[in-house]
């Protein structure tokens, strides 16, 4: 029996924090033209399922596919990859002190 799991994760940034326990994850990815091979930057926001509520604005997540939770929902999130500039900067602050 295979032991892989076949949920999709993705990589992006979160735009939004709105809402309870969701957040809004703005995923870039590059494709090439069929035509003219040029490459284009193609943007999708997804719902994503923040059960700690962890996330700020500007953190980079990876997400998983789940099952639906919601009308919209499909995703949450897996880990905090990394972290917002302003929280970066305040750390470099901290350490300066």
């Amino acid at each position: 029996m295979n032991t892989q799991s076949r949920k999709t994760t993705k990589i992006g940034v979160v735009t939004g924090k709105k809402m309870k326990k969701t957040v809004t994850v703005l995923i870039e990815r590059q494709v090439r033209h069929p035509l003219y091979k040029k490459i284009i930057k193609r943007k999708k926001k997804f719902l994503v399922h923040d059960e700690y509520e962890k996330c700020k604005v500007g953190d980079f997540v990876k997400i998983m596919e789940t099952r639906p939770i919601s009308k919209r929902k499909r995703w949450r999130i897996l880990e905090i990859v990394g972290l917002s500039p302003d929280e970066i900067e305040g750390e470099v602050e901290e350490k300066k002190e």
